[in-house]
């Protein structure tokens, strides 16, 4: 305390010395700075601003409690994180060796994007499905383009994310049966499902059926995995798609972890030990511009979810209160002007993920704001982290921004403010009830006004957008999907229908019915239906059946 009066005293000498006099000759840029999350950045950090709280209680060791140094004693000195771009698009088959390129030019896992007809749960010959067949990810609709998707790529040496939701457990069951056929055990299997689908009523819009089924899906999916496929990540709860909506970092942390305890508690409620299910929790973050703030955001939430685990839940094993996140750059941030530019804002924000403690990332690639990245473009996304990996020496340190005054104070507040935002949706019920009520898509929504108004005032610079503009000629050799692939898919999808029994699909969707009337895990039944070539949509029918469908609040 002695020292913090001394340094104030001194802090205000300077202060009202050498800094006031060359402000009076060379005034800031603004009369105030502030982070997206509208935290206001001070001009100098100091000693001053440290918590009072010790070291080891807000910072701790790598690999222990409470986390915010890193998830791992020896974070990238051990391993560098999983390099997983994100990719899918067409059919199967374009896919598939799609996986095969990035792969062989050192991806280190796999990371399935699906078309929003798979993700809604109807078949490419649905007539909601007529012109999205293929369009923003890969169409499934059997496990026969699952198997053909994963054609050559051996599952027992791949771990795989896969971003779906209200469909997550018929691609979860999909993904196995491939396995089985590969004669890979489920227990051998290791990936990730997202199957976060309060964030889908919240910013991203692909649910099918109402809130509470839905949770009942996705603790059925815990109870399974827990016992039958240990290493695989039940669920990715994420903040990325509600950030690309126009939330705030501090919203970013509060409304994911709002939602993670809605499913925590769902799944308590259900009747499993908090220690059975959480250590295979995973959480999926957005890595946006400002660096000082996203290194603090990853931190901060590092930090606040493990007490919330360890307090609220009563959670003993550590593995329990780790916050394990994949990061994807942000896609928000990419500009159709000057598209290069995006090669540069892509490396910062993966830098920035990288020196936040991520465990795997998507480097977003420069053609991306226009349509599906090409080929050559994904390859400089993924040389992007293989240059950060072996090239800067940031992976030889462990949490090296630690202990930097600004970088320490920016994480006190996010998490100060994440607080405060899960204590309003306690308060309100929880989680659930927020989305229901809208109160999380409003704020989301004010935000999104306020970092726009910002852009357009000019208080907010985007290099080549609304400053440095030039003429520019338009850019070509974008990734185009075949208006054939749809009719291609169409056919496949006709093919497997002749070809398989159909007393047999009948009987495991009728099978599939009855667990979703009772109580019975659904997960079971749901791997039986794909096993007999049962669709994605039949599947989804089926529960839609019992469950009935979510209309969006007007």
């Amino acid at each position: 305390m002695e020292d913090k009066e001394k340094l104030r005293k001194e802090l205000e000498r300077w202060e009202k010395g050498t800094l006031s006099r060359s402000v009076s000759r060379f005034p800031e840029r603004k009369p105030a700075f502030e982070t997206t999350s509208h935290i206001e950045i001070k001009r100098l950090y100091t000693p001053i601003d440290e918590a009072e709280q010790g070291y080891l209680e807000r910072l701790g060791f790598p690999g222990e409690y409470p986390f915010t140094r890193g998830v791992h004693p020896t974070m990238y000195r051990g391993r560098f994180w999983t390099m997983r771009q994100y990719s899918g698009f067409a059919t199967a088959e374009e896919t598939n060796q799609r996986y095969k390129y990035l792969l062989q030019q050192g991806q280190t896992g796999l990371s399935v994007a699906f078309d929003l007809p798979t993700q809604i749960g109807y078949d490419s010959d649905h007539a909601m499905a007529a012109g999205e067949v293929g369009k923003v990810g890969v169409a499934i609709d059997t496990l026969a383009d699952m198997e053909t998707l994963f054609d050559g790529i051996p599952l027992g040496r791949v771990s795989t994310s896969m971003t779906i939701n209200a469909t997550a457990v018929i691609l979860l069951a999909m993904y196995l049966a491939v396995a089985e056929k590969q004669g890979v055990g489920f227990k051998e299997v290791r990936g990730t499902i997202q199957n976060d689908i309060l964030k889908e009523y919240v910013a991203r819009g692909t649910h099918i059926f109402p809130p509470r089924p839905s949770m009942r899906i996705i603790t059925d999916i815990f109870a399974f995995c827990k016992d039958q496929i240990p290493r695989w990540n039940t669920i990715s709860i994420s903040g990325y798609h509600m950030r690309e909506a126009g939330c705030s970092a501090v919203q970013e942390v509060a409304f994911t972890l709002a939602n993670a305890i809605a499913y925590v508690q769902a799944a308590v409620d259900a009747g499993l030990d908090v220690d059975d299910f959480a250590g295979r929790l995973s959480f999926f973050f957005n890595c946006h511009n400002n660096f000082l703030e996203e290194i603090a955001k990853f931190r901060a939430a590092r930090r606040l979810w493990a007490r919330i685990m360890k307090q609220r839940f009563g959670a003993r094993k550590p593995a329990s209160s780790m916050l394990r996140f994949h990061t994807q750059t942000a896609g928000s941030t990419l500009t159709l002007q000057q598209p290069d530019n995006n090669v540069v804002r892509v490396a910062f924000q993966a830098l920035a993920a990288v020196l936040g403690g991520t465990q795997s990332l998507h480097t977003n690639s420069r053609d991306e704001a226009l349509a599906l990245p090409s080929e050559a473009a994904v390859r400089v996304a993924l040389r992007t982290q293989q240059i950060i990996a072996h090239e800067s020496g940031v992976a030889d340190v462990i949490d090296p921004m630690a202990g930097s005054y600004a970088i320490e104070a920016l994480t006190d507040e996010i998490e100060a403010g994440a607080a405060a935002y899960i204590d309003r949706i306690d308060a309100m019920g929880g989680a659930v009830k927020a989305v229901e009520s809208g109160y999380m898509q409003r704020e989301i929504g004010e935000s999104a006004y306020q970092y726009q108004k910002s852009i357009e005032e000019k208080s907010s610079i985007i290099v080549g957008v609304n400053e440095f503009t030039v003429e520019e000629q338009p850019f070509k050799d974008t990734l185009r999907i075949d208006p054939e692939v749809e009719k291609r898919q169409r056919q496949k999808l006709k093919s497997v229908r002749e070809a398989r029994d159909t007393n047999r699909v009948k009987e495991k969707l009728e099978a599939v019915k009855r667990a979703a009337e009772r109580t019975d895990n659904l997960v079971p039944p749901i791997i039986d239906a794909v096993r007999s070539y049962a669709t994605v949509g039949e599947i989804s029918d089926t529960l839609r059946s019992v469950f009935g469908s979510y209309q969006e609040r007007t």
